[in-house]
């Protein structure tokens, strides 16, 4: 029998409680989940690829940790990385119809350059405001974040003050 595998691609820079959301929800849905903390080598996140990677399997908590697994990667296309672990797919969380009108010409280009499909997933309603990018700058000039991302993350943000 052939396992179902998905990849679950991004920045993760930091991993929010919609992340964790979709990753649920992905390995609901397949055998296993490969979290894809993509990076390039020559930008500088908020936190290093190391760190972003221990906060993802974190958050993960026990009961995902046995189909997810996180693994960073860089200077590489989505598709090859797809192909180097076996996904057949590439699960996509949205918040809105702009992160649908971005998502789609990759998804499409995707399924050109490889066959590998991906599977666009609802975010909850309730975190649709949230992105990492945000949770960066509301955490930077003093905002509670603390509804928004793991404790661990909380506690990641507070020590780069």
């Amino acid at each position: 029998m052939t396992t179902r595998r998905c990849v679950c691609p991004g920045s993760f820079d930091p991993v929010t409680l919609g992340h964790l959301d979709i990753l649920r929800r992905a390995a609901a849905l397949y055998d296993e989940v490969v979290v894809a903390v993509l990076h390039n080598p020559a930008k500088q996140g908020t936190f290093p690829v190391e760190r972003r990677l221990a906060l993802v399997r974190e958050a993960l908590g026990e009961e995902l940790r046995a189909t997810v697994r996180v693994e960073a990667y860089a200077d590489r296309l989505l598709v090859d990385v797809c192909r180097e672990v076996g996904a057949q797919a590439v699960v996509k969380g949205l918040r809105g119809g702009t992160d649908f009108a971005y998502e789609l010409p990759m998804a499409l280009m995707n399924r050109h350059l490889s066959g590998v499909e991906t599977l666009f997933l609802p975010g909850d309603p309730g975190l649709e405001h949230v992105s990492s990018s945000l949770v960066r700058e509301v955490h930077r000039y003093g905002g509670d974040v603390s509804a928004l991302v793991p404790g661990g993350v909380l506690a990641a943000l507070r020590e780069l003050e």
